[in-house]
């Protein structure tokens, strides 16, 4: 065997506090908060002079993990357009499978997430959609019909 699991995801953002708030309002939980710094960390990341502040949030079942991060020194820079569409190459969006679609878009929209296009049925499987929210993150939602 190569991999034994994926540990995490890590996203780098601007605004920490709201990212926390946007992946708590999913049903995340703040799994520990950390001040990154010294060469190690540069020596790790290949950058010099590195500061960050990072957060692990940890999914309700204990296996998911997204790492959030903001550097302060370097300053993160922007690689793209901020809201950037799917086609756009790179990791473009995480999933997660929720209990109630409507329920989540709703509680995410109070934090200023966004339909990326719309809702859609796959078969009698699934509801899906893309959800763009703080930093231009974007989700994918489905919730398991039957």
């Amino acid at each position: 065997m190569t991999i034994r699991r994926m540990d995490n995801v890590l996203i780098n953002v601007d605004d920490l506090e709201a990212a926390i708030a946007f992946f708590a309002e999913l049903g995340m939980e703040v799994e520990g908060k950390a001040l990154v710094e010294g060469d190690w960390a540069g020596r790790v990341v290949g950058l010099e002079g590195v500061r960050a502040d990072i957060v692990m949030m940890r999914t309700p079942d204990g296996h998911g993990r997204v790492e959030l991060s903001k550097f302060h020194t370097p300053s993160a820079i922007s690689s793209e357009p901020r809201n950037a569409p799917a086609n756009t190459l790179g990791m473009r969006r995480i999933m997660f499978t929720v209990d109630d679609l409507d329920d989540v878009i709703a509680r995410l929209r109070t934090h200023g997430a966004e339909l990326v296009g719309e809702v859609a049925q796959y078969q009698d499987s699934y509801r899906l959609c893309f959800i763009r929210g703080p930093e231009g993150i974007i989700l994918g939602l489905s919730e398991e019909l039957g």
